[in-house]
């Protein structure tokens, strides 16, 4: 299986750095948020090889991956794997736009 590169957009990067932020903030230690980190970007790796991990969602070519409590949708652009947002689903879901820009 061929191993495609990882693109993050503006967005996702924001998204996981608010993520990261909020419990960085609630528990006063960067702890946690370390391994959230490592742990959302090591199920991203495992995209590299398996891109079809994810499920597919109801817009065209964009797929999500389910780490925990929340969602990495992702687009695979040919040979890129593009990142688009991460969503806490926890959230209510009709805010959520997840269309390719």
């Amino acid at each position: 299986m061929v191993k495609r590169k990882i693109i993050w957009s503006p967005r996702a990067k924001n998204d996981l750095f608010k993520i990261l932020d909020f419990y960085y903030k609630r528990n006063g230690t960067k702890t946690y948020s370390n391994k959230l980190n490592a742990s959302i970007r090591a199920s991203i790796r495992l995209l590299e090889k398996h891109h079809e991990l994810g499920v597919k969602t109801d817009v065209q070519n964009i797929r999500n991956l389910i780490h925990g409590d929340y969602d990495i949708f992702y687009e695979i652009k040919g040979e890129p794997i593009e990142i688009i947002t991460i969503w806490d689903s926890r959230q209510d879901p009709e805010k959520i736009d997840i269309k390719a820009k």
